[in-house]
């Protein structure tokens, strides 16, 4: 981070809306469509449950980095609870979870771009997005800063516009009389797929909460870090509330069985409208917001590798930087997993959106648990904490658990598994390696 970042101090409430700006991807804007199709309407409650466990897990992480403010965040925390083991393992799984978070993301963005051409693969189509982000990151911290403020404007609006829209919609302004009901009050209309449905379904909606950990190390950008619990409990408050009010709508102008996995949900009940050029608008809208996320995703694995570099957690050479600053080897193994997920795409490309979202977001909630171990470490707890601890732990067990119900989220839990397996067995022989270097 460059002197001009430093200088520049953080009240919360802008800590608050970079966080709602950041976090709105494709993770809600397609990743929701699963959620849709496990949990029918039930979804609204689904999205309520993932705000309050990832409320819990942020406020965790605020604590932590108001108490000790440490460059590395919840692994540096991960480490001074339990070792050095902690931290490394969790620099790998978190950069794991963005190498697959950037994969789902590109596929992501080749269905958006398949609403417009139909006949083009999506390997082609994730292709080109991998090539134009890698243009993006090439321009450095400065030019990555830019384009992403720039997204992150455009993204937050497109919800608000398809809420407008859907809003004039449902009052009869565009269509010319109001849509028939489309969700039953009774428990069979709520909860169509059962309780299962909605247990199979968490997962996606917290997903779509992901990068409260970039969050926590914001947080020491903060004025005061003390703020860091305030700021996450806005954003998330006001991140719940948009997903909540644009899912219902959602749901409101379509029923929830004619939404499928291979368009955003937002499209979908767009296309219902009069206003032809609507779904094409917003579709352009996703398109530019997934980008961005994407592209944010590249430069988390290339920063994150160059630090588990700089830590002696990864070979030294991943840590040398080129021009504009960018760690030029680690940018080229970032460039080796995407060609990974281009690959894939080509191979699997009927499931790949859905393998990928699930073993990402595992990943993810894998870290999030380790933060909720870390934060009884190194914390005193009261009473009160202790319980939403406990509650954290319980809803991200529920998210976890949830993707053995359904038989394609569940190949992305072996997914993750495997990811599991290989960090655990390098951690292993490394600790070993550190025992017999110290001895």
């Amino acid at each position: 981070m460059n002197k001009q970042t430093k200088d520049k101090k953080l009240q919360w409430w802008q800590l608050s809306l970079i966080g709602v700006g950041c976090t709105i991807g494709t993770g809600f804007f397609l990743g929701s469509s699963l959620a849709i199709e496990s949990s029918g309407p039930a979804v609204v409650f689904v999205f309520i449950l993932a705000a309050i466990g990832t409320y819990i897990v942020f406020q965790a992480l605020a604590k932590m980095t108001a108490e000790h403010p440490e460059k590395g965040s919840f692994r540096s925390y991960a480490k001074k609870a339990y070792g050095r083991w902690a931290g490394f393992s969790n620099g790998w799984v978190y950069w794991s979870s963005e190498l697959l978070i950037m994969g789902s993301q590109l596929t992501a963005l080749a269905i958006f771009s398949q609403y417009w051409f139909p006949n083009l693969p999506l390997w082609l189509l994730s292709t080109i997005f991998g090539v134009l982000g890698i243009g993006v990151i090439f321009t450095g911290v400065s030019g990555f800063e830019r384009v992403e403020n720039i997204f992150a404007v455009i993204k937050t609006a497109a919800i608000f516009m398809f809420i407008v829209i859907a809003a004039l919609a449902l009052s009869g302004v565009i269509n010319g009389n109001p849509s028939e009901q489309t969700v039953s009050m009774s428990f069979d209309g709520l909860f169509p797929e059962g309780l299962t449905g909605v247990w199979a379904a968490l997962l996606y909606a917290f997903y779509a909460f992901g990068g409260i950990e970039v969050m926590g190390i914001m947080a020491n950008e903060l004025k005061n870090p003390k703020d860091a619990s305030k700021s996450g409990r806005v954003m998330l408050i006001l991140l719940g509330i948009i997903y909540v009010v644009s899912l219902g709508l959602a749901l409101l102008l379509i029923t929830w069985d004619k939404f499928n996995a291979d368009e955003s949900p937002f499209i979908t009940a767009l296309s219902q409208s009069d206003l032809a050029f609507v779904p094409h608008v917003f579709n352009g809208a996703l398109i530019i917001a997934g980008f961005s996320t994407m592209v944010a995703s590249l430069y988390a694995i290339t920063t994150i590798l160059a630090t588990l570099s700089e830590d002696g957690d990864a070979p030294a050479f991943f840590a040398a930087k080129g021009k504009r600053g960018v760690p030029i080897h680690s940018l080229f193994l970032t460039i080796g997993g995407l060609c990974l997920s281009i690959l894939v795409a080509l191979l699997l490309p009927e499931k790949i959106f859905e393998y990928l979202t699930t073993a990402a977001g595992l990943m993810l909630l894998y870290n999030w648990l380790f933060i909720l171990f870390s934060y009884k470490k190194l914390m005193k707890l009261t009473t009160a904490d202790h319980v939403k601890r406990f509650v954290g732990i319980l809803l991200i067990a529920a998210a976890v658990s949830g993707t053995l119900f359904d038989s394609t989220s569940r190949i992305g839990f072996f997914i993750s598994l495997v990811f599991l397996l290989v960090i655990g067995t390098i951690t292993f022989l490394m600790r070993k390696r550190w025992q017999q270097a110290s001895g």
